[in-house]
């Protein structure tokens, strides 16, 4: 096998969850591009409608399904169904997620476990369930989307926090329980990346200035500007393919530098 042909994944089905828009949408994209069948799942309908339309319109034929990753009865029927329908998933992408910015003293505990379920609990859900298909297969790829957030605490955002952190955990200890199966478990984190649901943060001011928080960010990112979706196509192709076949355990960060960066002086 040539070295280009290891980040070929013709003959691939790769789910991503979450997928019908904005990061899980560019990466399905991505993975498509490299020759993998595509399936997502949305929790909403109408959302599901939008992805499926989204990507004819981008000229892949992908597979979507309804259901919510934190419901593990309702996972492991539609597992079933998807390797029924399009074959076992050779590839997980566990992107589907939530946010929730909110001081830690306003945070309820109906708020936080709300959080740590959807974006630590599904994961585990989700790959629990296609984990014995890619065991009985002899391979396997997940990879999980954390964030920065799995190294750097933030003001505002403790459930989601800890939610990634843990993330970063599931991550190793899948990766440590399943190796030996020749499954490999990694991660990507994301750094800021410009999507439609930042664009109100990088406006610019009526002063031609840059947002405050747009400025936040280039200072603090060694790359000087927001990442955008195509930054992480090649680490998602990367961890998906054979070229990463002992690559297992790691976060890989898309972040433009900024974990390597303790920042200008003031």
């Amino acid at each position: 096998m040539s070295f280009i042909d290891m980040f070929y994944l013709k003959g691939k089905v790769a789910l991503v969850t979450g997928a019908s828009y904005g990061i899980g949408f560019e990466i399905a994209k991505a993975l498509s591009s490299a020759g993998a069948t595509i399936v997502f799942n949305d929790v909403v309908e109408e959302n599901l409608n939008k992805g499926l339309a989204a990507y004819q319109e981008a000229g892949i034929k992908a597979h979507g399904y309804l259901f919510d990753i934190t419901d593990e009865p309702s996972v492991i029927e539609n597992i079933k169904l998807i390797e029924k329908d399009v074959g076992v998933i050779d590839i997980l992408v566990n992107n589907a997620g939530i946010i929730q910015r909110k001081p830690m003293l306003e945070t309820t505990a109906a708020d936080y476990r709300k959080i740590i379920d959807i974006d630590l609990t599904g994961q585990f859900i989700m790959a629990k369930a296609v984990l014995p298909s890619m065991i009985a297969k002899g391979h396997g790829k997940i990879i999980n989307i954390c964030s920065m957030m799995s190294e750097l605490g933030r003001e505002t955002v403790v459930g989601y926090a800890s939610a990634k952190g843990g993330l970063k955990m599931l991550t190793k200890n899948i990766c440590s329980e399943f190796g030996s199966a020749n499954i490999q478990c990694n991660g990507i984190g994301p750094g800021y990346i410009a999507t439609p649901q930042t664009a109100p943060l990088r406006e610019i001011q009526e002063d031609g200035s840059r947002h405050p928080f747009d400025q936040f960010i280039i200072s603090k990112t060694p790359a000087s500007r927001w990442g955008t979706p195509d930054d992480l196509a090649g680490a998602a192709i990367f961890l998906a393919s054979d070229a990463s076949n002992f690559v297992n355990g790691h976060i890989l960060y898309v972040d433009g530098g900024i974990l390597a960066y303790i920042g200008k002086q003031p």
